[in-house]
């Protein structure tokens, strides 16, 4: 999509500890006040670790993953790109991860920095890899993570748990990808072309996210993202 594509593009201003970050459609956080793309969850070769499994998916994950991924830094221009854990879908992933692949990710890399947060998926990332490695980045008061702590965890941006809410619509329900945020903290919808979803009224957010007054869903539109009270978003 080129950058005159997005003049439609309507993405939702989300703060944390009053810090201000743009929460883009394509499901990315950037922090505009210090050029910081922030992405969870690429998942890269997925489709070929279900193969080696017997379960046989398009093999085109990566490239997708990339694609969207590269128009997003095409167009906020950011000087440091940070991948919230779980880039790569195992340990295997390096070595099956194609030559024009690895050719995309260095040419994204080009003159800024790149933050790899390990995962629980890529606790050891694949060798040869360009960029910095880390279990988690402080930078003032924002904590990037992987998997978010139990408890209140102030400033934190995390990935892992892929959240998705269900919103009414008309007549009928849509699921989509959605960030989860509170004002303290957010945990970001995963990026990667297979990655799934968890409904965000499930169990697993309740030790990240106490209460529901003031939790919203900022919830993925094609176009848009959609600021929705959590206690509006309904179970699967």
């Amino acid at each position: 999509m080129p950058n005159a594509a997005r003049e439609n593009q309507r993405p939702a201003a989300l703060s944390i500890r009053d810090v201000d970050f743009i929460a883009d459609p394509a499901g990315a956080l950037y922090w505009r006040e210090e050029g910081i793309l922030i992405v969870a969850d690429l998942h890269f070769e997925k489709g070929s670790a279900f193969a080696a499994r017997g379960v046989f998916l398009p093999p085109y994950d990566t490239a997708a993953t990339l694609a969207r991924l590269s128009r997003l830094i095409e167009f906020y221009g950011p000087r440091c790109v940070v991948a919230l854990g779980d880039s790569f879908h195992d340990s295997g992933a390096g070595e099956r991860i194609g030559a024009e692949d690895r050719r995309m990710i260095a040419a994204l890399q080009l003159r800024r920095d790149w933050i790899w947060i390990t995962g629980n998926h890529d606790r050891i990332l694949p060798r040869r890899l360009p960029g910095e490695s880390s279990a988690e980045l402080a930078i003032g008061a924002i904590v990037f993570r992987h998997e978010p702590l139990a408890g209140a965890a102030i400033g934190e941006i995390a990935g892992h748990l892929h959240p998705v809410a269900r919103v009414a619509g008309r007549g009928s329900s849509v699921r989509r990808r959605s960030f989860v945020a509170n004002g303290v903290r957010c945990v970001l919808p995963a990026f990667g072309a297979f990655a799934g979803g968890l409904n965000l009224v499930d169990p697993a957010f309740e030790p990240l996210f106490r209460g529901r007054a003031s939790i919203l869903a900022y919830v993925m539109g094609r176009d848009a993202v959609y600021a929705v009270p959590r206690s509006a978003c309904l179970p699967d």
